[in-house]
């Protein structure tokens, strides 16, 4: 995902994150691996139930130890996160990392004022008094656009708009100045303006702290908007990888072409009728055998030999661009050719 003179900020080697319930052991990540520089963003995409969220907060180090399994290999700036104390997981998040949570209102508390709530994560990590906290925390509200920051610091979260909380978030999340930002669906259930108004504020704060960003989605067109790579994640796996060029303008997976087929085009006649794909996402708890995909994909007859639900497909990566598909890559092409997805370049 990065270039191969420029080594990478975070990096993430076959990772698994597994769950031990009474129903068996939820496998949401499984062999997961990517790489991240300073300065980019890389967009996870995929369905509910993908494993996005699960692979950040693993990041984070926020599971549950006593019921999580988790293997593999974490670095972030040299340091492995998975090997780490909670002393020194407590000091990298909310400064080194930080994470803007999907729900701004259920991840505020209602019983303390935004001011804070975003200065007592600038005290813990700077040692800073009130007074500093205070005027630390006005100066983020006034960066993230919050009008009168000097009178709205000393609200609750409930007196500010949906798209107003979003912004304490983000504001919340970067008071430390954090070398890698994990945004998590920041702008689900924001009307289209606020929307773009939060996008381009990641895109200036990201260029002012050369921030490393990953922001997880399931909408493509966001991604088209702010990311720099694509990860694309099915039942916990990566079935595909690369640019924003190559992933959205020459998808390599069938995965990737449904998510893409499934989207409005604003190019192409307004009567043509969308393809969503069809199905659900698998169960973790018993994922199908072979391709994780194979039960709602539209090509398994063009691999035959019952391949696809028999063997599992390896992520083949040439300079950090691959897919996961028994489909022969030479002719790939062709036959997405039928579905046609909507470009977005």
């Amino acid at each position: 995902m990065t270039s191969t003179d420029q080594k990478p900020f975070l990096s993430v080697k076959d990772l698994k994150v597994h769950f031990s319930t009474e129903d068996g052991t939820v496998k949401a990540v499984d062999g997961l691996s990517f790489d991240l520089a300073r300065g980019k963003t890389l967009g996870i995409v995929g369905e509910s139930g993908s494993g996005k969220s699960v692979t950040n907060l693993t990041i984070l180090g926020l599971h549950d130890p006593a019921r999580t399994q988790i293997d593999g290999e974490i670095v972030l700036d040299g340091k492995d996160l998975l090997t780490a104390t909670e002393r020194e997981l407590e000091r990298l998040r909310g400064n080194t990392m930080s994470m803007i949570f999907q729900d701004a209102l259920a991840s505020l508390s209602p019983y303390h004022t935004i001011g804070r709530q975003i200065g007592e994560t600038y005290r813990k990590h700077t040692g800073a008094s009130k007074k500093e906290a205070r005027a630390r925390a006005i100066e983020m509200l006034r960066k993230v656009g919050i009008p009168q920051p000097d009178m709205r610091v000393d609200d609750y979260p409930h007196q500010f708009s949906g798209g107003m909380r979003q912004r304490a978030m983000i504001a919340m999340a970067l008071v430390c100045d954090p070398e890698l930002l994990i945004a998590d669906e920041p702008t689900t259930a924001l009307d289209v303006t606020v929307q773009a108004q939060i996008m381009d504020l990641l895109k200036e704060l990201q260029q002012e702290f050369g921030t490393a960003i990953i922001f997880i989605t399931h909408d493509l067109g966001v991604i088209a908007d702010i990311a720099d790579d694509v990860l694309v994640m099915y039942g916990g796996r990566c079935v595909e990888r690369g640019t924003k060029k190559e992933v959205l303008g020459s998808p390599q997976h069938p995965y990737t072409l449904g998510l893409l087929s499934s989207m409005p085009s604003l190019e192409g006649p307004v009567d043509v009728p969308l393809s969503p794909i069809p199905g659900s996402p698998p169960s973790l708890l018993k994922p199908p055998t072979g391709c994780r995909f194979h039960p709602r994909c539209a090509f398994v007859d063009r691999v035959g030999g019952g391949r696809c639900a028999g063997e599992s497909p390896v992520l083949e990566l040439t300079g950090g661009r691959g897919s996961a598909c028994h489909l022969p890559l030479d002719r790939r092409a062709e036959i997405f050719a039928d579905l046609a997805a909507p470009r977005h370049n």
